[in-house]
Order: C-alpha cells, then sequence, then structure tokens
C-alpha cells in the first residue's frame, strides 16, 4: 500500500519532480523539500485507505504538517518533526491539492512563479485535459529582471498572450495559474508580486469568474 502512495502518487502528482527542484527562494531547504512530498503523500493515504471521495483531494478539510511545513504555512500551534493531521478552515487557502507546497513548487521556476504551468498541471492532472502544444518559434521571454522590477508577472504575461497566436492557448491555462499567484515560488502566501498587488482574478474558458484559489477549488469540486 505505502509503494502504491509513494509510486502513483509520485507520477500522477509529480511529486518525483521535488527532488530536482531548484529555487532562489532564500527560505527553501532539504527539510521543507521533504515535508512537501510527505503531505501530500499522507493526504493521497488518507483519501485511499479511507476510502474517502475524490473530490477530498481537491477540498479537503485537514491537511498533514510537521513543525518546519505548519512555520511555512503559518499554521501555529505545531511542534517537532512527527507529521500529525490539523484541521483547515473554510476559508484557508490550503484546503486540497492546490495549496500544497508540492505543486506549487515543481510548476514554478527557480525565480519566479509560472501561472503558466500551474495552469497546464491542473488541466493534465486535475481535468484530464492535455494542454495546447505551442506552436514553433514562440517567444517565451517575458521581459527579463529588468521587466520584472516594474511590472508583475501578470502584467507581463498579459503583453505576451495580446498575440492571437499565443492567445488561444493562455486563455484556457493562465485564469487557474493566475488563481493561484497568492502563493509565492514555493507556496508561501503573499499579497504582493514585487512592486504590484496581486490580482487573482480571471475568467475560465467556458466563462466561469474566479477571484482566488478558494473559488477555483469550489468551481473544480462542482464541476466534479
Amino acid at each position: 500500500a505505502d509503494a502504491v502512495v509513494e509510486n502513483f502518487a509520485g507520477q500522477w502528482l509529480y511529486l518525483r519532480e521535488l527532488d530536482h527542484v531548484q529555487t532562489e527562494a532564500k527560505n527553501f531547504d532539504e527539510n521543507l523539500r521533504q515535508s512537501f512530498r510527505r503531505e501530500t503523500e499522507l493526504l493521497f493515504s488518507a483519501i485511499v485507505r479511507d476510502d474517502r471521495s475524490l473530490i477530498d483531494l481537491i477540498d479537503a478539510d485537514y491537511t498533514f504538517v510537521d513543525e518546519r511545513l505548519a512555520r511555512h504555512y503559518g499554521i501555529p500551534d505545531v511542534h517537532g518533526s512527527y507529521f500529525r493531521r490539523v484541521s483547515l478552515a473554510p476559508d484557508s487557502p490550503r484546503r486540497g491539492l492546490l495549496g500544497q507546497g508540492s505543486m506549487l513548487t515543481v510548476t514554478s521556476t527557480a525565480t519566479r512563479t509560472s501561472p503558466v504551468s500551474r495552469g497546464k498541471w491542473v488541466l493534465e492532472n486535475l481535468l484530464g485535459t492535455p494542454a495546447p502544444i505551442p506552436p514553433p518559434g514562440v517567444e517565451t521571454n517575458l521581459g527579463g529582471a529588468e521587466a520584472a522590477k516594474s511590472s508583475s508577472l501578470r502584467q507581463r504575461l498579459e503583453m505576451h498572450r495580446a498575440s492571437p497566436t499565443c492567445s488561444s492557448c493562455h486563455r484556457i491555462m493562465d485564469p487557474m495559474g493566475f488563481a493561484l499567484e497568492n502563493f509565492d515560488l514555493i507556496g508561501q502566501w503573499r499579497e504582493t508580486d514585487g512592486p504590484s498587488k496581486i490580482d487573482s482574478t480571471g475568467q475560465l474558458a467556458d466563462g466561469t469568474p474566479v477571484t482566488g484559489p478558494g473559488e477555483t477549488t469550489t468551481h473544480f469540486s462542482v464541476v466534479d
């Protein structure tokens, strides 16, 4: 049973990719890397062993943390290196996979978040819909370090997808990724991206508006 959890979740949810993560985030260390993986494995295992609904993967009102991970998430009163189950409030951004550091970290680059990669992860892993293949020769440079000083990642992505060639793919992936922008490149909650306030609003491809990770989670649960 443990092997099923480790191998199936490791492949499906990209947990194996955590071993290869290289990030410039100051708060990242080897203990956090291992805690990210263990949290997701324990959630997956609890759902399998207790024969719970798969929707719990999207909107579970609990998670599993040790002291290192709890401190990263801002969850109080957790001490020690052993993992324990903790309850999450209805408005907690940590409910389900979309609030877990494992997914949020493996879908980021070494220096920033990637709404495109996060949107693609949701499409392929939760909705079973392969992301469109980008046309050859598409410019993916979002302006580099200088642009990042004066504009948010969202602003740079919106300029990128102004092209009709790019828009056809990005209108599907980006809204789901933007909804998760309050999580930084290693999953810590934030209110700003550089000098700009985070804008996590968007509209899914079917016209459904979303205003952040909680509303995205609710929408996916209803769809399921």
